[in-house]
């Protein structure tokens, strides 16, 4: 029996993201400490791939782009929480410049997607 694939996984803005959220729970033991943080980032980082799924399932190019647009906010949300973990030196630079490259890889890859979907009708 072949393995069910939906859309959404053969997205790459969605493996990315998936890669993401893997990084995010290797650093669940270092923001114990920062309950706040914590939740806040596994929220926004959840948000990222809830709402590209969400998003591949709607009719519309409206609506799709609309979920798109929530997705890359929740890209912006995690960096600035990368920032303060940098700033807290909760993470050193290489692992903060991991976590924005990477981000950046999936803002870059949400954006061409919302454009497409502006672009052609």
């Amino acid at each position: 029996m072949s393995e069910v694939k939906f859309d959404f996984h053969r997205l790459s803005a969605y493996q990315k993201a998936s890669q993401l959220h893997l990084d995010i729970y290797k650093l669940q033991e270092s923001l114990k400490k920062h309950p706040y943080l914590l939740d806040q980032l596994n929220r926004a980082c959840a948000s990222i791939l809830l709402n590209i799924a969400e998003g591949s399932g709607r009719e519309s190019r409206k609506e799709r782009k609309h979920f798109l647009s929530f997705s890359r906010g929740s890209v912006f949300e995690c960096v600035a929480i990368f920032d303060m973990l940098k700033s807290m030196n909760i993470v050193d630079g290489e692992r903060h410049n991991h976590l924005l490259a990477i981000s950046d890889e999936i803002s870059r890859l949400l954006y061409t997607m919302i454009l497409n979907l502006k672009r052609y009708p």
